[in-house]
């Protein structure tokens, strides 16, 4: 049952949750005016952000979702795992909401916005 839930439902929200990561590259690098400096900083940004969320963010946020999990179900048994998965489910949808209604830029604080003329 844990790698079920793991494989079809956590796996699938993280993929989700990287999607994200990828946009802000892509809304971040509107910055820059040369479509060709523009598309090589994409590709770098993906691909060094892939490679730290691979070697450094996945171990410390898979322990970290795994204790949550572990710590909601042991308090709360299957109701708390429940009330996890709902919540995790909630997160990734409230930011692919903003995102489509409000733009990328919504889900940002607002110091790290783009300025009105690059969006």
């Amino acid at each position: 049952m844990k790698n079920t839930i793991r494989n079809f439902y956590v796996l699938p929200c993280c993929l989700l949750l990287l999607n994200l990561c990828n946009q802000l590259a892509s809304y971040k690098a509107r910055v820059i005016d040369d479509a060709f400096l523009r598309t090589a900083a994409i590709m770098a940004m993906v691909l060094f952000g892939g490679s730290l969320v691979g070697s450094v963010a996945e171990p410390v946020i898979g322990t970290l979702v795994g204790s949550l999990h572990q710590g909601t179900r042991a308090r709360w048994g299957q109701l708390g795992e429940i009330f996890f998965l709902l919540g995790l489910g909630a997160l990734v949808f409230w930011l692919y909401y903003r995102v489509d209604v409000y733009g990328v830029g919504s889900i940002l604080p607002p110091e790290w916005r783009n300025s009105l003329h690059h969006r």
